[in-house]
């Protein structure tokens, strides 16, 4: 499973990111008066209870963004509801309660989780009862906090935490794998959809834009069930010029949050493009295991070599080099089963676990050989590592302080753990959290270089 979310909604200027700042004992979001300082979802790992979860932060629900960014906003607010375990709704009791918290209320009625009331702004106990008159509302178990006078955070979290899915570590049916195929236009997606098919499933024409919505197609391959998710294809949001086109960008998006495995294509005579980088942020963003896949290749085929393209594919996402590449000709099926072959196998590597043990050792071997730099005259430590879900694999290394070590040593680390766990070709969650108790690391053995070690 992967880590649970938790999402943070309401309207402008309750206290949204001042809750997620002080839930996460760091200044991460901007606080400010004026509305509509966040747009983008921001996100940090939350220990509460021994249990881990995702906190996300979202803008103000029904702000008039200043720049004409509503609808993007608006959409960032939509993945967050969509993608949470469990709901914050956050009002404010100094000014009770406003027609948008009733707004906010209304879209929340569909949601299928459980969601959490929490009026903010409480910063006296004879405050309190001014809270009863959002219960109304109706939504959700109702509690009264303070950010400022720090009033019930532990409270908070242990019901965020009582509402969080259970860990789920009993053997399941294996499930169906979901491929989604993304891409620019006229790459050749539907037509590889209907190779795998074995069937004129989507229509293919030359013209630009025929395919208008993300469509799921099942189909069989020796013997086993799959999905194929066919996307509109994509281009610059300035050339946009309808809404299909508008809502089509989205709809891709949501297949790629939907997907197991990224299928990126690319035209084997045409060169990666803007669009291109901006769909592989978004398959990043999301930590979907990702093949590119250079399609039509039959026109190129021995007399273009393969390696040219892969260094050219590496230069363009450098970021990416652990991702698989394919040559096929969806037109043919030529190399279409070795792919799926492929994507099987990251699939796999998405849900692997390794133990706890194995980890650590891991750690330590490469803290041994190449240590973290000195922050502020002291070696920052590394107490112990532990996987904490799959899909994407996510491990947790629990340190003295998480600023102390540079994004290259991260980098380095990621790389360790890339080259000796089973997750080679697919992407891994790490993060650094700090330990916040004094004594946590009686009794148990740090992760630290051994003497002689110099970084």
């Amino acid at each position: 499973m992967p880590v649970p979310r938790v999402a943070i909604v309401g309207r402008p200027n309750v206290g949204k990111s001042s809750l997620f700042n002080w839930l996460a004992r760091r200044r991460l979001a901007i606080v400010d008066d004026y509305e509509g300082v966040t747009r983008d979802r921001m996100t940090t790992l939350i220990e509460s209870n021994d249990r881990f979860f995702e906190l996300v932060d979202t803008g103000g629900m029904g702000v008039v963004d200043a720049d004409n960014l509503t609808e993007d906003v608006r959409n960032q607010i939509e993945i967050a509801i969509n993608t949470a375990d469990v709901i914050v709704l956050v009002v404010d009791v100094q000014t009770g309660v406003m027609p948008m918290d009733e707004e906010v209320s209304e879209r929340l009625r569909s949601v299928q989780r459980p969601v959490i009331l929490v009026a903010n702004k409480a910063d006296q106990s004879h405050q309190d009862v001014l809270a009863e008159d959002f219960q109304r509302l109706g939504r959700g178990h109702l509690i009264r906090v303070s950010t400022t006078q720090n009033r019930n955070r532990q409270d908070l979290l242990d019901l965020i935490v009582d509402r969080l899915p259970e860990p789920n570590n009993e053997l399941v049916q294996e499930p169906q794998m979901k491929v989604t195929i993304v891409g620019r236009r006229n790459v050749g997606k539907s037509t590889f959809v209907n190779t795998l098919a074995e069937d004129d499933r989507m229509i293919v024409s030359e013209v630009a834009g025929t395919t208008r919505d993300s469509v799921d197609v099942i189909f069989e391959m020796d013997g086993q069930s799959f999905m194929a998710i066919d996307t509109p294809g994509l281009r610059k949001r300035k050339s946009q010029r309808t809404d299909l086109e508008y809502y089509g960008m989205h709809r891709a998006q949501r297949s790629v949050r939907r997907a197991d495995v990224v299928l990126m294509f690319f035209d084997a005579s045409e060169t990666v493009s803007k669009v291109d980088k901006q769909l592989m942020g978004y398959v990043m963003e999301n930590h979907k295991p990702c093949i590119f896949v250079i399609n039509k290749w039959d026109k190129y085929h021995g007399q273009v070599p393969t390696d040219r393209w892969v260094r050219y594919i590496h230069a363009q996402f450098p970021t990416l080099t652990y991702a698989p590449i394919a040559f096929i000709t969806g037109q043919t099926g030529k190399n279409v089963k070795t792919l799926l072959n492929h994507a099987t196998m990251l699939f796999k590597q998405a849900r692997e676990r390794v133990t706890t043990g194995q980890l650590n050792r891991l750690i330590r071997a490469a803290i041994d050989a190449h240590p973290p730099a000195m922050y502020q005259n002291r070696r920052p430590k590394i107490y112990f590592a532990t996987q904490v879900a799959t899909e994407p694999p996510t491990v947790v290394l629990m340190c003295s302080e998480p600023k102390a070590f540079t994004a290259d040593y991260k980098r380095y680390l990621l790389g360790v753990l890339r080259d000796h766990l089973p997750f080679g070709e697919v992407p891994i969650k790490m993060y650094l959290h700090r330990r916040h108790r004094e004594g946590d690391d009686e009794g148990e053995e740090e992760i630290t270089p051994k003497r002689g070690k110099r970084s």
